[in-house]
């Protein structure tokens, strides 16, 4: 029997999903546990799969089309199948917006014509995902999120790419054509022949709709910078023994299991949040909720946004465990294979932008967690000790707290806990 296919929840925080690619098409049929396309969500691609066995009768949202939860995306069945009335029902509550074939024939034809007589149509595509206006020649090309993600990537000139999606959008098949050398060379040759002029005029720019990632990041960090009361405190850390706790750990190890300066942080935080349990809590709307382990949030730049993959239970784990964690999360994290419980429940966060010569920042808070360390690098810095001035590496460190859990005091202490693991690192072994 014919049915609507729905947009499933893939991910705990997901409200809508973007078609990143169909694995079948029309007229397919599928069995059960299948993989039928890959959606974009909020912080990863999932794979849906289907249920239960049949075929696909009718693609309601193609690639890059974006649906909410619950809004027909398909129409399955068996073959043969009169399925009218679902046609109906689902552009009647709006889950089914087609364009008129017009339109796309003739975007088609332009596209046609311009590989025929060497120019460049432009033209407007409705709702378009991805524009890149070339400035030569005022024409439009529509690109979906994850292409422009893999030529970014891989240095393809989007400019030399003629799209096979709907619309002529590029999307990952023709970036994957173009780096295997198949399937776009004539197209490319029609391409670069426009490239070779001096661009004049304004310059051209690239637009592309907020991915689901974005939308998040915006929607959590609104929610946490104004509701929740927030106070700021920082403090200077001397690095010395912890640069050398790190150099004598790399000097025994291979070089995959070597240690990042990150991950000893990661460690101290861990060990503190369990000595101070009003740090490692969130408030709630009549309770504090108190952690019995602490989940470090390790904050990864990734070209969408950030997001933060969980480092379980790291008050008991080593440096060289929570390194290859970190290292295996992060990697899935770039690649947007990150499942939904590697980069929730966080108790605690947080973000170190030492590595890019920043020296002191503050970062917001991810609710519920009462509070985020923003770490800075560790810099030769000449301090006085004893009366003398000498040189020591200094690292600060400023800790976001959410004052409905954290007093002033409290984050204090906390800190100075911190502070004391990384001056003297034998205590995290103690």
């Amino acid at each position: 029997m014919a049915d609507k296919f729905l947009m499933p929840k893939l991910s705990p925080t997901m409200e809508e999903g973007q078609i990143s690619r169909w694995v079948v098409k029309e007229g397919d049929s599928f069995g059960a546990g299948e993989t039928l396309a890959e959606v974009d969500t909020d912080k990863a691609t999932m794979e849906m799969t289907a249920l239960s066995a049949g075929t696909v009768l009718k693609i309601l949202k193609g690639a890059g089309d974006t649906a909410k939860l619950g809004e027909t995306i398909a129409i399955t069945g068996s073959k043969g199948e009169d399925i009218t009335a679902l046609l109906a029902e689902s552009s009647s509550n709006g889950a089914a917006k087609s364009e008129p074939p017009a339109v796309a024939d003739g975007l088609t034809q332009a596209i046609e014509s311009a590989a025929k007589s060497d120019t460049v149509a432009t033209v407007a595509a409705p709702n378009p995902k991805s524009e890149i206006q070339n400035p030569q020649s005022n024409g439009r090309m529509i690109v979906s999120p994850i292409a422009a993600r893999m030529a970014a990537e891989n240095g393809v000139d989007l400019k030399l790419v003629i799209g096979s999606g709907p619309n002529g959008r590029i999307i990952k098949r023709d970036i994957e054509e173009v780096m295997s050398g198949s399937g776009q060379s004539s197209k490319v040759e029609v391409q670069r022949s426009f490239t070779a002029s001096t661009i004049v005029g304004a310059a051209g720019y690239t637009e592309e709709p907020t991915s689901k990632m974005r939308q998040i990041i915006a929607s959590r960090l609104a929610e946490s910078i104004g509701p929740i009361p927030t106070f700021y405190l920082t403090t200077e850390i001397e690095m010395d023994n912890t640069l050398a706790l790190r150099k004598g750990v790399n000097a025994s190890v291979s070089e995959a299991e070597k240690i990042s300066v990150n991950d000893i942080i990661v460690k101290a935080a861990a060990m503190s949040l369990v000595k101070h349990p009003f740090v490692n809590a969130s408030y709630q709307d009549k309770s504090i909720k108190f952690y019995n382990q602490a989940d470090i949030g390790v904050a990864v730049a990734i070209d969408e946004g950030l997001i933060t993959p969980v480092i379980r239970g790291a008050n008991l784990k080593g440096f060289l465990e929570i390194s290859a964690e970190i290292k295996d999360l992060a990697a899935k994290a770039k690649a947007k294979k990150l499942q939904p419980e590697e980069y929730t429940g966080a108790t605690f966060s947080i973000s170190n932008l030492g590595m890019f010569g920043i020296k002191e920042f503050t970062a917001i808070i991810n609710p519920p967690e009462a509070g985020i360390l923003a770490v800075g690098g560790a810099a030769p810095t000449p301090v006085v000790r004893d009366g003398e001035i000498t040189v020591r590496n200094i690292m600060n460190v400023t800790m976001s707290c959410d004052h409905r859990v954290i007093d002033g005091a409290t984050g204090a202490k906390f800190l100075q806990t911190f502070k004391q693991m990384l001056e003297n690192p034998g205590m995290m072994s103690a």
